[in-house]
């Protein structure tokens, strides 16, 4: 790199911190989190709210910088909007949700915490991956402080247990993973996703080992037991039944459909003329594969869900031979799926008819725009950390040259059009910080391999699973 080129990137740096710092939000004096987007003061809708899911890559940063007390407050007071109680008003939050997000409001001098569990929210999704996050970043902070004590603390381990029992509760269901509805996590619009879909799965059994490694003190052995139970289960379900590569693909071709009893082989009932092999059979490379975006009754969505599959090579969901075929799709499909702007948040867009039916026409999610197989650069800290998991840094390193001068030129948008990410998106916003947090992490984890254990796990170890925090 030459010595111009270091300076750009220097500045594009140093630009990157001071706005991650500005973007901090403050309750009684305290630093408690970061607002979505800066660029929301004219029609600010939610994005001067702190999300518990866009706070993860930046309070993984502050781990790294050793600047824990703002980790530790959010912790904290996230954890007081947990409804403890459960009311028989239907419309009120369930016990144990951790809400979406929370803003600082003032009233009469004084200061409250307004939370949004998804009743003023677009559609009134209610959220299922922020009790996921924020048992994940409460991970990550005591593997970065060595602070057992912290989430041994009284209050804490109620409040992992009562997400436990969310997870783990009696349900119409007879699969280990998680049943929720369209738009409940990153993708929070209408989408298709309803069901099983695979960035739910990966970060319900991140949060389960997680938990499993925290959940000490709560005196509810059957939680413990239930989450020893659902992991491997978890485990072979996904890694048999969502994977697909050349191989597999085959057999799913020669499906027989309405089978019955013990011996049906095609077990969900999925019929072969759904799936597009002539498609999948070219873009699929020979050493190659990745896991589904979904699978149901009569369901196997084959699209590409980016956060499922990265956060799957992180955390070990996927086999080690899964993991190397996943980065071997993207390497070979670099262009479909990082583009001019890592990365697309799915692949391919749904389009025409289909756009129409499972979107609900929905002028935010036209193809190839938001949700819809839109470019979005907070997934370059995932790609950076399954890169660096499976030893494929270069991948990692070639993402990062090609976002971080642009970022900085476009002003850090939330997401990118287009079918190669060319273009800025459409409604994004400006110094959107989970944008500006996910290069500086990405760099971090660049710059550091070690920072990678604070949101990694290696492969399940029944027998060590309660090792805490591997402290």
């Amino acid at each position: 790199m030459s010595r111009k080129e270091l300076v750009i990137v220097d500045k594009i740096e140093k630009q990157a911190w001071q706005l991650l710092e500005d973007a901090i939000v403050y309750y009684q004096g305290r630093p408690i989190g970061t607002v979505a987007a800066k660029d929301s003061l004219e029609f600010p809708l939610n994005y001067d709210h702190c999300f518990i899911r866009d706070f993860a890559a930046s309070a993984l940063l502050f781990l790294i910088q050793g600047r824990y007390d703002i980790v530790r407050n959010f912790l904290e007071e996230t954890l007081k909007l947990q409804p403890k109680k459960q009311l028989l008003d239907a419309y009120t939050p369930t016990k144990g949700l951790i809400p979406a997000s929370f803003k600082v409001v003032s009233n009469n001098n004084k200061e409250y915490l307004e939370a949004d569990f998804g009743e003023h929210a677009i559609a009134r999704v209610t959220p299922v991956d922020s009790c996921l996050w924020w048992i994940i970043i409460l991970h990550a902070y005591v593997k970065a402080t060595k602070d057992l004590k912290f989430a041994l603390q009284p209050e804490f381990q109620e409040g992992i247990a009562l997400i436990m029992e969310l997870c783990l509760a009696t349900r119409f269901d007879m699969s280990p993973t998680l049943l929720v509805p369209d738009g409940a996590c990153m993708i929070h619009r209408r989408l298709g996703i309803y069901g099983y879909p695979l960035e739910i799965q990966a970060l319900f059994y991140t949060a389960l080992r997680a938990a499993r490694q925290l959940l000490i003190c709560a005196g509810d052995e059957d939680i413990v037991i239930g989450i020893d139970n659902r992991l491997p289960l978890l485990q072979n379900h996904i890694r048999y039944h969502y994977w697909i590569d050349i191989k597999r693909l085959n057999i799913i071709y020669r499906f027989k459909v309405e089978e019955y009893g013990q011996s049906a082989t095609n077990l969900f009932n999925i019929y072969p003329d759904s799936i597009p092999y002539a498609d999948l059979a070219t873009w699929l490379p020979k050493n190659g594969g990745y896991l589904a975006g979904n699978v149901g009754p009569s369901q196997l969505d084959t699209r590409f869900f980016s956060l499922g599959n990265l956060m799957s090579i992180m955390t070990s969901l996927a086999s080690e031979q899964q993991s190397q075929a996943i980065m071997n799709l993207i390497e070979a499909q670099w262009e479909d799926l990082i583009g001019t702007m890592p990365m697309k948040i799915c692949f391919p867009a749904l389009e025409k008819a289909e756009y129409k039916i499972f979107t609900g026409c929905d002028p935010k999610n036209i193809p190839w725009s938001y949700h819809n197989a839109g470019n979005w650069p907070v997934l370059l800290w995932f790609l950076t950390a399954a890169s660096q998991k499976t030893g494929r840094i270069n991948m990692a390193k070639n993402a990062i040259e090609l976002a971080q001068t642009r970022l900085f030129e476009d002003e850090w948008p939330e997401y990118y059009d287009g079918a190669r990410g060319m273009l800025i998106g459409r409604a994004a916003r400006r110094y959107q910080t989970w944008t500006i947090a996910g290069l500086l992490l990405a760099k971090e984890l660049i710059r550091n391999p070690s920072n990678l254990e604070l949101c990694s796990f290696a492969e399940f170890d029944g027998e060590n699973a309660s090792q805490a925090c591997d402290l």
